[in-house]
């Protein structure tokens, strides 16, 4: 570790963080510094076994920010929308730890963002935890902070959490759905998608070429499908009948699902800049969903 460049990763006993940690541990190349509010998680302890300095921070208390980013090179910093269900938190935070990189002269910040989609649609959509993400990005980008930002396309891994396939009422099959009501409100529209897993490759390779992407928002997906697409390969992998409930937002919005996520699914069908060249080039090991799904078959247990 002596001599190497310290990278230091925030949320790093997180899914996001996680991944970032062990690509940078695997590749060698800088020194990690791993970021997490209780340094006892078995996470965090796997972390420090594998050659990662540890620290304790939260990122609503400046000092201990302050001692996570002294002599750092760069940063991947992931804050979080649903902690507390407030946006505005999610932006304090943001701006907290952006003005600190600022501070400490940080030679590349690699930001977790999104859209801000209220303000790319004129106010005509809100979808908060993007929204969030988005005016962070901008302050990075008002307090000329070096940040190339990376946003993600729809989790691989959502379809074993929010989207687990569910028994038809008919019982006669199974439909994607989405927090419990049937369909992924996409229609015909193909959906990128990516597993949360294979970020951390990408960020290394961002990290290790900053005069290729410092300054750039960087959409990733690991590929685009159909619902009824994915639908068709989790059938053919699970030998269950899996099938897509055809339906739209406006029609997820009626049977009860929250505004929110269905704005979020009328941006997705406004085809989002989400590169599948690059995010292969940044990640050659990438898995599209059918090897993932391979992979994952026994976690999904429907």
């Amino acid at each position: 570790m002596a001599g190497k460049r310290v990278i230091v990763v925030f949320g790093a006993t997180g899914a996001q963080g996680g991944s970032v940690a062990e690509a940078l541990l695997a590749d060698g190349t800088f020194a990690v510094r791993a970021v997490t509010r209780d340094t006892s998680k078995p996470a965090a302890v796997k972390l420090k076994k594998a050659g990662a300095e540890v620290v304790s921070a939260d990122l609503e208390d400046e000092k201990s920010l302050e001692v996570a980013l002294s002599g750092a090179y760069g940063a991947f910093v992931v804050t979080n929308a649903h902690e507390g269900s407030k946006k505005d938190k999610e932006v304090i935070q943001g701006k907290l730890v952006a003005d600190l990189c600022k501070r400490f002269n940080l030679e590349l910040v690699v930001y977790s963002g999104l859209e801000n989609v209220k303000k790319m649609t004129g106010g005509k959509l809100d979808v908060s935890h993007f929204d969030s993400k988005g005016e962070v990005e901008e302050y990075f980008r008002h307090i000329d902070c070096p940040m190339t930002s990376v946003r993600l396309a729809f989790y691989y891994e959502n379809l074993l959490s929010a989207s687990k396939p569910k028994r038809s009422k008919d019982g006669k099959m199974f439909l994607l759905v989405l927090c419990a009501l049937p369909g992924l409100p996409m229609g015909d529209v193909p959906l990128d998608g990516i597993s949360v897993a294979d970020l951390g490759p990408v960020v290394v390779s961002i990290l290790k070429s900053p005069e290729c992407y410092k300054g750039r928002n960087i959409g990733l997906s690991a590929g685009k499908l159909t619902v009824e697409e994915y639908a068709k390969i989790m059938s053919t992998v699970t030998k269950e009948d899996i099938r897509d409930a055809k339906i739209l937002p406006d029609t997820y919005e009626e049977q009860g699902g929250a505004h929110n996520m269905a704005n979020m699914f009328r941006f997705y069908m406004m085809r989002p800049d989400r590169d599948v060249e690059l995010t292969h080039k940044l990640n050659p090991k990438i898995r599209n969903f059918q090897q993932w799904m391979k992979e994952n078959k026994e976690a999904l247990k429907i």
